[in-house]
């Protein structure tokens, strides 16, 4: 199985297969509009921006799953990203992440990367505090909350997954040796 065999429906509820993605360098993300983190969605446009030309492609599902952070359509999603931050990566309908009726696509990537790192004291005790608020977080490799990140090569496999906490700037390095 590859990341490339899944299909995900975009915010229209169409399908579309990951395979039209073959030969780029994907961040995938678990968003939300109302959380902490979602300024880290201007980061992922600056990087998107700078290195769409090169092969990156973001993909953003968003997700309700912590703390009810993404409560509105897939419309007002798309509406909000763009006034707010002018997102223009993919944006796909919401998901869940963890639990039952998580996504194939996300149990396949928490398989693939089951853990991410939380670097410095502010970023652990901050792991620690998500993990105690999350009504999801149940298996050690499920999602502890909103904007963790996985990187996908070329070829569709799985080579990072980033905590919320890691900036999306901070993750440039390692797509940069991607591209």
């Amino acid at each position: 199985m590859s990341i490339f065999d899944f299909v995900v429906l975009d915010t229209k509820k169409q399908q579309v297969s990951l395979s039209a993605y073959k030969g780029k360098v994907l961040l995938i993300v678990n968003t939300a509009t109302g959380c902490g983190f979602t300024p880290q969605y201007e980061a992922l446009e600056n990087l998107y921006k700078k290195y769409a030309d090169q092969g990156l492609t973001i993909l953003d599902f968003p997700c309700n799953q912590f703390g009810q952070q993404a409560p509105g359509s897939e419309e007002e999603i798309v509406s909000f990203c763009q006034l707010k931050y002018d997102v223009s990566f993919p944006q796909f309908a919401k998901i869940e992440v963890n639990g039952e009726n998580a996504s194939p696509l996300f149990e396949f990537l928490k398989e693939q990367a089951p853990t991410e790192e939380y670097n410095g004291l502010k970023a652990k005790a901050t792991a620690t505090m998500l993990k105690g608020i999350s009504t999801t977080y149940k298996k050690e490799n499920d999602i502890r909350w909103n904007f963790t990140k996985f990187l996908v090569d070329r070829q569709g496999n799985v080579v990072g997954r980033y905590a919320p906490t890691t900036k999306p700037e901070d993750i440039e390095k390692d797509i940069l040796k991607l591209l």
